[in-house]
Order: structure tokens, then C-alpha cells, then sequence
């Protein structure tokens, strides 16, 4: 596992506990960044690639 895919691990477990946050507190946007965060974790554990290349794909589709 590289640096990048260890990263990817983090921001999933970040995203969930943002969502789990938004749910309690009823915040909407906190929910809605956890979870990008977790789709941006999971691809960039999967695909390996920085969370900078991952985005600029994203933002490209």
C-alpha cells in the first residue's frame, strides 16, 4: 500500500465520520462533504493516483 492509497484509507474513515456528525447535528453540508471525502478516499486507495489528480479528473468529467 503506497502513501496515496494510506491516504485514500483516512479520508474514508474521515467522510464516514463526517456524515455520521452531519446526521446528529442535522447539517447538511457536513454530511454532503463526508461523502465526497469518502468517494475521493475510495478512489484514490483503489486508483493510487493524489487526491489532486483525482480532482482534476473529476472536475474534467
Amino acid at each position: 500500500m503506497n502513501k496515496d492509497q494510506l491516504e485514500g484509507k483516512w479520508k474514508q474513515i474521515k467522510g464516514e465520520f463526517k456524515q455520521k456528525y452531519g446526521k446528529v447535528t442535522g447539517d447538511d453540508l457536513t454530511f454532503t462533504e463526508g461523502k465526497f471525502d469518502e468517494m475521493l478516499g475510495n478512489l484514490q486507495e483503489q486508483t493510487g493516483k493524489t487526491k489532486e489528480e483525482l480532482k482534476e479528473e473529476i472536475r474534467t468529467w
